[in-house]
């Protein structure tokens, strides 16, 4: 053979190893569905375990686990045995993108669960929608979500569901007439509560808003817009953010005698709001899926092993929806007969009267949960009890 052809050959064989590199490093760029190999289906935890949001992701973790060893001391899913896999976005979401990211190439996860807020629910969705990775979120309740596609879901009860049940009971068994709403503009949360609550409030002709304030997350003072608010005299101020602020805002109140109680989403359902807030937070309401005040068989069960588990301390509910998340997936997978991300979404979306800890659920065709019961806490001596439970029609 020429040199010339062995040249040439050469060339060709150099070329087609270049080329199989090139198309094996865009393969992994990538994102694929995951598929769960040998005895184990891995969970991957999305939320923060510092910063402020900590107090959403540390007992959505702990919720999670606690499902997962109870799965796995009963033998496990179709032979497997649950692993969570968790890391810490510091409710920051960037962070939740990369996290999310790092779950599906690195780790193989088979779901996600989390995060517990809206918006880096939202970050984090397209990226496992894209890769046939199902994410339940375990806390995000605002609009926008599940819209992402068909391996996106929530077990948490929604603003749209939660909102116009509370006005009605303002209604009729509170007397409320005037209510005035505070917004926090940079946070998804809180914008989507908020027109939750205005759209459901038009439908009922005896509520009026009588003011509609904007503040930040970060914000220290509110006295300017205390000051509009009080010269309003509503009988509810709507704070549609979360506990940090809420607190904050409440002390400005009372210090300028405005008297009316506070009512939030689960924004505002920690200790924390009730440690910063003091006296100044007495009588403000929290509308939620869970409490562990008149529970059902299922929830009083799961009380007791989580006070044996937790030293007596009782949970929450993040612990609660951690705990739902990781049962529904396993229940999906168990109906399925499948571990694959393909298969079980179509169970998922499929659950009916699913009783999980924090409530009775079913997944509509849109794939947006219905729970019953609500219950609305409120503060009375330093602690969040029970005000209402009330019942939301499941079909």
């Amino acid at each position: 053979m020429s040199f010339k052809k062995m040249s040439a050959l050469l060339l060709v064989a150099m070329l087609a190893v270049g080329a199989f590199g090139c198309k094996k490093k865009e393969e992994a760029a990538a994102p694929e569905a995951a598929k769960p190999a040998g005895n184990t289906v891995k969970i991957g935890f999305l939320g923060a375990l510092t910063g402020d949001v900590a107090m959403f992701g540390k007992p959505t973790l702990e919720g999670m686990k606690m499902a997962a060893d109870e799965v796995n001391a009963a033998g496990g899913v179709l032979g497997k045995k649950i692993e969570i896999v968790e890391a810490d976005n510091r409710g920051d979401k960037q962070e939740g993108a990369s996290v999310t990211q790092k779950f599906i190439s690195r780790d193989n996860v088979t779901a996600i669960v989390g995060d517990p807020t809206t918006g880096i629910t939202k970050v984090a969705a397209p990226i496992a929608q894209k890769a046939g990775v199902v994410l339940l979120s375990a806390g995000a309740t605002g609009p926008g979500v599940v819209e992402v596609g068909d391996y996106i879901f929530r077990d948490t009860l929604l603003d749209s569901i939660a909102i116009p049940a509370c006005i009605e009971y303002f209604a009729k068994d509170l007397g409320f007439k005037k209510v005035a709403i505070v917004t926090s503009d940079n946070n998804d949360y809180s914008v989507g509560l908020s027109q939750t609550f205005r759209d459901a409030a038009a439908k009922v002709p005896s509520i009026k808003i009588v003011a509609d304030e904007k503040v930040k997350d970060g914000d220290k003072d509110f006295s300017a817009q205390i000051t509009n608010i009080k010269a309003k005299k509503p009988d509810v101020i709507l704070f549609s953010g979360y506990y940090t602020e809420g607190a904050l805002i409440m002390k400005e109140a009372r210090k300028q005698g405005l008297k009316a109680p506070m009512f939030g989403g689960d924004g505002l359902f920690s200790p924390k709001f009730i440690e910063l807030g003091g006296p100044a937070v007495e009588g403000s309401m929290s509308a939620l899926g869970f409490s562990t005040e008149q529970a059902s068989p299922a929830t009083a069960k799961f009380i007791e092993a989580f006070k044996a588990k937790h030293n007596g301390e009782l949970p929450g509910l993040f612990d609660a929806q951690g705990y739902d998340a990781v049962m529904l997936l396993v229940d999906s997978m168990k109906r399925a007969n499948s571990v694959d991300a393909k298969t079980f979404k179509t169970a998922l979306a499929q659950t009916k009267k699913f009783e999980g800890v924090s409530g009775t659920i079913s997944m509509q065709a849109n794939r947006e949960p219905i729970k019953s019961p609500l219950s609305l806490l409120y503060v009375k001596d330093g602690k969040f009890v029970l005000k209402a439970k009330v019942p939301v029609k499941m079909d």
